[in-house]
């Protein structure tokens, strides 16, 4: 059975960072290209950041700069390093595989 389990999610402060993992089982996780995406509050998904089994990296231009996206196969575990939050990157984070996606992790930038 895929899994992706999200966590790391929390409150932060605009300007603070904050470092969500996500946990894959059940597929050859070094074999897919890997994403983040997100739902802020009444909006749709929005698609945050991919990286292929080549370690090709892509971000939409909101996060450039600022968010880190990585991988380790040896623990099938994909991470997303948020630097620099605003209020705009809340939001319910997912990680996905081009077939399934997590149950997400809540990110809340606010003062």
């Amino acid at each position: 059975e895929v899994q992706l389990v999200e966590s790391g999610g929390g409150l932060v402060q605009p300007g603070g960072s904050l470092r969500l993992s996500c946990a894959a089982s059940g597929f050859t996780f070094s074999s897919y290209t890997m994403s983040w995406v997100r739902q802020a509050p009444g909006k749709g998904l929005e698609w945050v950041s991919t990286i292929d089994s080549g370690d090709d990296i892509t971000y939409t231009d909101s996060v450039k700069g600022r968010f880190t996206i990585s991988r380790d196969n040896a623990k099938n575990t994909l991470y997303l390093q948020m630097n620099s939050l605003k209020p705009t990157d809340t939001a319910v984070y997912y990680c996905a595989n081009g077939r399934t996606r997590g149950r997400g992790t809540q990110v809340t930038v606010s003062s």
